[in-house]
């Protein structure tokens, strides 16, 4: 019986890699009286992945469980406040290359119709965060009968036994409640159910820095506006009051005088709670030294108000599943065709880098690397070892490089459709999600207009 520990060997994988590992010491006594909760599918994580995973595990009709660490669903939209559909669309044409769930997400928020075929920009921002996260509460809450949605819930521990997922550990205001489900679809972004099941999963010794978003009222818009801002976080930083930054990217995106900013950036680690605390805390104290940079040294703020930062720090990068296929750069700058291809994605090679970059997030690379659309096959979901485990979003299979395209919201939308619908059918049929053909997932995505866009051009 396998259960997760808190080591990473760096004996195995690539160089720079470290290759998560598992001990075989006995469980411990933990939880043995806790509550048992019975579930077909149990998605990990309500974010972007994992919203969809739910979605599409219950609308075909298996009693599925969500559980969600923050109090709504939505991650890195809700949670960390990026109102972006990135990845929806080709930059080269705004045509939409993600149907399912996602373009049905994005229609209801009122930016597009449900029937469109090209967006008027080709990431297009959601009108608001906090509209999107009741439109999630209603999706979720019209599938009561087969669908369970708890938040406020942390997936803790794993119990695995021959090569199966036992159970799930899950902390909430229930105490410790064990998850006995036939199919687990990991959706935490950090590859946790995978990493502690015994599923091999890898980290790179440096991974891109976090980003804590935030918005100030008030703001009088002028032509030198991003220029002096520029110019006042310079200052800030070469007077000691700003350790790292980069941009900053400064929209009007709700209102004429109020701008979202993307500037922070904050390396660590973001699978070591200690490393991960001290990364919200320094993004709240960056967030407060742009503001006050701003106010007293640019023309616009003399008015302007902190509005908020949202709760969450962003991750870019964590752990990636190493998995039935690794996902490479080549297959995605080749167009590389597969006939498990479940999504398709069309990001540019987002690579952020550990230092100050000025006017742009990515000033470092010498030209950005824009891949035309490409397919994501089924077995970069598929892990290798467990058996009744699916893993979807940034999490999932692939090398850095590709990762830093697949990792958007919503390629991560399309591949969580794609796993809670291969976890629905692997539960129908009484098979492992191993035995579940990636052509079959498809062509079932196909039939409800989603998967791989040349299936529906």
């Amino acid at each position: 019986m396998k259960r997760r520990h808190f080591l990473q060997s760096t004996a195995a994988g690539s160089a720079g890699i470290a290759v998560a590992t598992n001990s075989q010491a006995a469980p411990s006594d933990s939880g043995k009286n806790a509550p048992v909760i019975e579930a077909d599918v149990l998605v990990c994580g309500g974010g972007c992945a994992g919203t969809a995973a739910a979605l599409s595990a219950a609308r075909k009709g298996v009693k599925t469980l969500l559980i969600e660490k923050a109090p709504f669903a939505g991650g890195i939209i809700t949670s960390v406040g990026l109102p972006f559909f990135d990845g929806i669309a080709d930059i080269r044409d705004n045509r939409i290359i993600v149907r399912g769930i996602a373009l049905e997400l994005l229609a209801k928020t009122g930016v597009c119709k449900p029937d469109a075929t090209h967006t008027e920009k080709h990431n297009p921002t959601i009108p608001s965060t906090f509209e999107f996260k009741v439109l999630l509460d209603r999706e979720l809450t019209k599938l009561k009968d087969n669908l369970t949605t708890l938040f406020n819930s942390f997936a803790c521990d794993v119990i695995s036994r021959d090569g199966r997922i036992n159970e799930v550990l899950v902390a909430n205001k229930d105490g410790l409640v064990r998850v006995r489900p036939k199919v687990v679809v990991d959706c935490t972004g950090d590859a946790d159910i995978a990493t502690w099941s015994g599923a091999p999963t890898e980290q790179s010794a440096e991974v891109q820095p976090l980003t804590l978003h935030f918005r100030i009222g008030h703001v009088q818009k002028n032509q030198d506006l991003t220029k002096n801002c520029r110019a006042a976080l310079a200052k800030a930083q070469e007077a000691g009051e700003l350790p790292m930054y980069y941009g900053p990217g400064i929209m009007f995106k709700y209102a004429n005088d109020e701008i979202y900013i993307h500037s922070i950036r904050v390396p660590a680690n973001p699978t070591s709670a200690a490393d991960l605390t001290r990364a919200e805390m320094q993004g709240r104290s960056d967030v407060l030294a742009m503001f006050t940079a701003w106010k007293r040294d640019v023309p616009g703020f003399e008015d302007a108000y902190l509005i908020e930062a949202y709760p969450w720090i962003g991750v870019r990068e964590s752990r990636r599943l190493v998995g039935q296929h690794v996902l490479n750069e080549k297959d995605i700058m080749d167009c590389r065709r597969f006939d498990d291809a479940i999504t398709t994605g069309c990001w540019y090679l987002d690579l952020h880098p550990n230092k100050v970059t000025v006017g742009s997030a990515n000033d470092f690379q010498p030209e950005k690397v824009q891949p035309k659309p490409y397919d994501i096959p089924f077995r970069s979901l598929l892990p290798q070892k467990i058996e009744n485990l699916l893993v979807a979003g940034r999490c999932h299979s692939a090398t850095r490089g590709a990762h830093a395209s697949t990792r958007v919201t919503v390629t991560a939308m399309a591949m969580g459709e794609a796993a809670g619908l291969a976890a629905a059918m692997s539960v129908e049929a009484k098979k492992s999600a191993q035995e579940v053909e990636g052509p079959a997932v498809r062509a079932t995505l196909r039939k409800q207009n989603a998967g791989p866009q040349q299936d529906w051009s």
